[in-house]
Formats: C-alpha cells, sequence, structure tokens
C-alpha cells in the first residue's frame, strides 16, 4: 500500500466506524498498517484480499481469551472487519503500557498454547510454511539472474527436504509468528498474544524455530535466555533435534522473502535484501547480522 492508499483505506474505516480519522497516530507499516485513535482503539489494515483471514482473527481472539488463553482484544462496539477496496480493517483494544515478553515467558506461553483443544465452532487451517515464498522470489523485480535462480532451487530443495521429515506425531494450535514481541508483558496483567492471523494447526516447532534460530544463526540470543526458553517450554531444544537445519533454513528464507518483498519500494529493503542473500548463499559467515525491516 502507497501512503495516499493508506489514508485513503483508514478514512473511509473510520467513517464508516464513526471515528474521526484525524486523531489516528501511525504506529507500524510493513505487512499491516497499524494506527493508533483515541480512546485507546488501534486499527489494523490487512493485506487486499484478507477478509477471510481477518474475520477468523478476530474469532481466534474471542476463542482464545474465552480458552484462558490471554490475547488482544477486539472492540466490541464497532464491526467487524471493515472491508474497503479489498482490504479489511480490524479494531481491537490498544494495550497501554507494555513490554515484550522475555524469552522465558514466551515458552511458558506456548508451552500452554500447544495444550489446547481446537475450537468447536470454527476450523483453523492447516499451517502453511511455504505459502507465498515461490512467488515473491519469482515476481521479484529487483533479484538479479543468479540471486533468483539460486533462491529458486533452494527453494526447491527445500520443500523436498520438509516432504521427507518423518511423519507428525502431533499438530498442535500454534501461534505461527512466535517471538517476544508478539506476546506482550502489561504492567497489570498477564502475557498476551498479539498478531493472531497466522494461529493455526501445525508442528509445534514452527514456534520454536524463530528463537532456535536466532540463538544459533545470529547474535539476538545469548545462552541464558535461549536456556531459559528451552527450560519454561518444557526441556525442548530445537538446536539438538535431527531436523533442526530444515526448519531453521526454510525460517531464515522466509525472513529474506519478507525483505525481498518490500525491496521494490524502498532502497534499505533493497540493500537489506542483497545481505540476507549473501547469508543464505554462504558469502557472509555466521553469526549473521540483519536489520530489522
Amino acid at each position: 500500500m502507497t501512503p495516499a492508499s493508506t489514508a485513503d483505506i483508514l478514512e473511509q474505516a473510520a467513517t464508516r466506524a464513526g471515528l474521526a480519522a484525524s486523531t489516528a497516530t501511525s504506529l507500524r507499516t510493513g505487512a499491516h498498517a497499524i494506527f493508533e485513535f483515541d480512546g485507546g482503539i488501534i486499527a489494523r489494515i490487512g493485506k487486499p484480499g484478507s477478509a477471510d483471514t481477518a474475520h477468523r482473527e478476530v474469532r481466534i481472539s474471542h476463542w482464545l481469551n474465552h480458552s484462558g488463553i490471554p490475547a488482544v482484544h477486539t472492540v466490541e462496539t464497532l464491526p467487524q472487519p471493515i472491508v474497503i477496496d479489498d482490504h479489511p480493517v480490524t479494531w481491537w483494544q490498544l494495550i497501554a503500557d507494555h513490554r515484550p515478553a522475555t524469552p522465558a515467558e514466551l515458552g511458558a506461553a506456548l508451552a500452554r498454547l500447544h495444550t489446547l483443544t481446537p475450537p468447536a465452532t470454527f476450523e483453523l487451517p492447516e499451517y502453511q510454511p511455504f505459502t507465498g515464498l515461490e512467488d515473491r522470489i519469482a515476481t521479484a523485480t529487483t533479484l538479479d539472474d543468479s540471486d533468483r535462480q539460486w533462491l529458486t532451487q533452494h527453494y526447491t530443495a527445500l520443500r523436498q527436504r520438509y516432504e521427507q521429515l518423518p511423519p507428525v506425531t502431533r499438530t498442535s494450535v500454534i501461534h505461527g509468528d512466535a517471538w517476544q514481541g508478539n506476546l506482550v508483558v502489561p504492567r497489570s496483567g498477564a502475557p498476551t498474544f498479539l498478531d493472531l492471523e497466522k494461529v493455526s494447526l501445525g508442528r509445534p516447532e514452527w514456534d520454536l524455530i524463530q528463537l532456535a534460530v536466532d540463538h544459533a544463526d545470529f547474535n539476538r540470543l545469548g545462552n541464558d535466555d535461549y536456556y531459559a526458553f528451552v527450560t519454561a517450554y518444557g526441556g525442548h531444544d530445537m538446536t539438538t533435534t535431527p531436523e533442526f537445519r530444515v526448519y531453521a533454513d526454510i525460517q531464515v528464507l522466509r525472513w529474506a522473502a519478507f525483505a525481498i518483498s518490500l525491496s521494490k519500494h524502498s532502497l534499505t529493503a533493497r540493500s537489506e535484501t542483497a545481505h540476507r542473500i549473501a547469508c543464505l548463499r554462504g558469502r557472509i559467515p555466521k553469526p549473521w547480522q540483519w536489520n530489522a525491516l
């Protein structure tokens, strides 16, 4: 979304919700645009064609909170979602005065989440770790032929490696994007899950791999914090499993593909994309340092 189109979508959605768009403050751009309105109301503008996902996200919020798993609350007095030009706009209650969870808090919260029985009133989708990756590589206009060919071959090899993993022993309710920033801790309250759009049924390893990769491949999580996460989850250390590298390589490819998706409209993202691809291709030794986008 361009800034102009985002502003137009926000204004139309605010008008339909009975809110004043002039009071909105931008909090974040990226895959979603997020704004804060007066009265502690958060507007989240989704990607085009994602209305069904937005509907499900609202239902997931209700279900998780009812199940004893604290999650961000919807604004019950506003219509959910409001769809403007194929973009769903959902409305959420501000969680004021909070901090990101510690690794230990995240591990404990995921352990509880993974024991949940799936909802009976609606279906959760099956987690798809490769969604969008092939298309992002194929359609990117900022990749040279060498990088595109390598990424395509790497993607194909990863799919084959993943399909050869041992059969799933258990699927769980998973968050799908589990890191400390998606579990926040209010000053007076329990750790609370945010960004619920990827909540799904899948291998619980997908909720453990991000911190495992942060520890093993990057300078982002030291020994004490990582093993506090492992202990709080119940002792399962992804980095010691035979399958770790498969999950890890898929995860870092996803992070690289996110940079690729932003590179058309951002020189910063284009530079970061080149750096991330160089890391994947073995041109930069680990531990890697990647900049947030």
